[in-house]
């Protein structure tokens, strides 16, 4: 059984903007690993991916939550200027044109932006 855990409310980021999040993921050896991922909110729609350029595994924003491209309509990765459509994540121009990044299962509940098909480290009540 999967468990939903809230990232933060929709209204947080602004439509047409990304926003990183650095969480803790169990591993399936119960291992806990840093796990950043990025949202895209697009009116309603949010997508979600791990914040990793296929090209070399760095982080793709170049300062915090900088994700976008000057036009704000493809996630660019900050190190090799490398453009990933925003609702696919697909390379569509730069060194890893083709490759796609990896997606994160989000899901909108009563406005609040979740993550799902993750074991996430909770804080301590």
């Amino acid at each position: 059984m999967s468990e939903t855990y809230v990232l933060c409310r929709v209204d947080e980021i602004p439509s047409r903007k990304a926003r990183g999040f650095q969480l803790l993921r169990v591993d399936g050896d119960g291992a806990h690993r840093p796990w950043a991922i990025i949202v895209v909110r697009w009116g309603r729609q949010v997508v979600g991916y791990v914040n990793r350029c296929p090209h070399n595994g760095v982080h793709l924003d170049w300062e915090r939550n900088q994700f976008l491209d000057p036009d704000g309509t493809r996630l660019m990765c900050g190190k090799h200027g490398a453009l990933f459509d925003l609702g696919t994540g697909l390379c569509v121009d730069g060194p890893c044109r083709g490759v796609g990044l990896e997606p994160v299962s989000l899901a909108v509940e009563d406005g609040d932006i979740c993550i799902t098909g993750v074991t996430l480290v909770e804080e301590a009540p």
